[in-house]
């Protein structure tokens, strides 16, 4: 129940906040209204295009992440130090 409210709190923050409203803006919005067709068109395919790309970039780094997730620790493993000296460095991690 601790967590759930927590949650909670968290989204009525994200909510309260005004500034991530800026489509409320009164300048922006008459600037948008004011323009012609192609104008709206052009704004809103710069937005796709502000977005598309750092989320296709988050993907990949999140998907190489999860490839080479082992990667660093197997090579420490395989090293000249062996692995015993590997496993009490990290037996009291809980690894």
């Amino acid at each position: 129940m601790k967590n759930f409210a927590r949650v909670l709190l968290f989204q009525a923050v994200l909510l309260a906040a005004t500034g991530l409203f800026g489509q409320g803006c009164a300048l922006c919005y008459t600037q948008a209204a004011a323009s012609g067709p192609k104008m709206i068109s052009a704004l809103k395919s710069g937005i796709i295009v502000l977005m598309v790309p750092p989320f296709f970039i988050c993907l990949l780094i999140t998907n190489l992440s999860y490839k080479k997730r082992n990667q660093f620790r197997s090579s420490r493993l395989s090293g000249a130090a062996g692995s015993s000296a590997i496993e009490s460095e990290n037996a009291d991690l809980g690894w």
